[in-house]
């Protein structure tokens, strides 16, 4: 997960309001509903110690979510009266709608709530051409498509010359259409920067097409087992969609398995534990961090200062590292601070994954 979009969130000084909202339930009563979620929240976030401002922010942006159609749900960040960041999730949260108050801001669940999320171009193919849709957890949109030669398209049936002769101008109007529709797909995957390509019509279609791509997409480009018009295409989309994602967490998690292994001079390429993570946070060595949110790791106590690298696991070690400012915070949220800071992306993990305590890095060495 590329974790830039928290930029905002590290710009300031806490204490920071962390708000996860729960919109997946929509009934006539949901105006109402969220009003009474509003007044829990902001009385939660009173109840810790936030200003009345911030809780005031809080309770209006809720309140705001009354005429929202998000499917899932909704994380704001608030300081000093101001939401700074609302950030759309792609899963509701777990155990409902929830807040805190602290030192730094909550982040670490986005890391599953809001992750990743594969964007996919779902191509509707035939001989003619093809209309393209962009999907995603969040939604659906219509992206383009292209038109293109509408005659001949379709085969005779008798053995003639003339009619093979047109026949063979079928077979070429076909491939026509089909580098066309490759030539438009590759366009529209570059411009929205989609991870995935969803071939939709007969096979023979979609075969066409998926052999015209570039080669750079052939390893992305999927054909889906049902047709426009099943009920099932669906579910086909939203399990290529989910077993990309799996690859790709596989992929990284593979590279994690193989960097703990030391080099021949002794060096590791991943560590774990909140220790080695924090030494390898103040020298800037993290490049991807990986993050259970149920590991014991992920809850310890770790102590700040005002810059993100201003971190150790014992308060009087800031001190000797000469920071007089520190505040507690949670292991996770503060190497998250850390990523963020150097540009390092985030995976989540499962609990079945390592790293054995839940958190752990692969490291970039100078």
């Amino acid at each position: 997960m590329d974790l830039a979009f928290l930029h905002p969130l590290y710009e300031q000084p806490g204490p920071w309001a962390s708000v996860y909202v729960d919109t997946s339930r929509q009934t006539e009563d949901t105006a109402h509903e969220r009003r009474l979620t509003a007044q829990a929240m902001a009385g939660r976030l009173a109840d810790r110690g936030a200003d009345e401002a911030t809780c005031r922010a809080v309770q209006g942006a809720i309140e705001d979510l009354r005429r929202s159609s998000d499917p899932h749900g909704r994380a704001l960040f608030a300081r000093d009266g101001e939401i700074v960041l609302d950030a759309a999730l792609v899963r509701p949260p777990q155990g409902g709608d929830w807040a805190e108050w602290g030192s730094l801001p909550r982040v670490a669940p986005l890391l599953d709530l809001a992750g990743e999320d594969p964007l996919c171009v779902v191509a509707y193919v035939d001989r003619k051409g093809a209309d393209f849709e962009l999907r995603s957890a969040l939604g659906r949109r219509e992206a383009g498509g292209v038109s293109g030669r509408q005659w001949p398209v379709h085969r005779t049936s008798t053995g003639e010359w003339s009619e093979r002769h047109f026949q063979l101008r079928v077979e070429n109007t076909w491939e026509h259409n089909a580098a066309e529709i490759a030539d438009a797909l590759a366009v529209c995957q570059e411009e929205t920067g989609a991870d995935l390509l969803i071939l939709v019509g007969e096979q023979r279609e979609r075969r066409s097409v998926h052999e015209r791509l570039p080669k750079r997409l052939h390893g992305m480009a999927v054909g889906a087992p049902h047709g426009a018009g099943s009920r099932l295409l669906d579910e086909d989309v939203e399990r290529i969609r989910a077993e990309h994602e799996a690859r790709r967490a596989e992929a990284e998690l593979e590279r994690f398995r193989a960097a703990r292994t030391p080099d021949e001079e002794g060096r590791a390429g991943a560590v774990e534990g909140v220790p080695a993570l924090v030494e390898a946070a103040r020298e800037h060595r993290i490049d991807e961090l990986l993050v259970r949110a149920d590991g014991p790791d992920a809850h310890r106590e770790v102590w700040i200062g005002e810059d993100p690298d201003q971190l150790a696991v014992r308060r009087t070690d800031l001190k000797v590292l000469g920071e007089q400012h520190s505040w507690p915070a949670r292991a996770d949220d503060a190497l998250i601070r850390c990523a963020v800071a150097t540009d390092a992306p985030a995976l989540s993990v499962s609990a079945q994954e390592v790293p054995v305590g839940g958190l752990g890095a692969l490291l970039r060495w100078k």
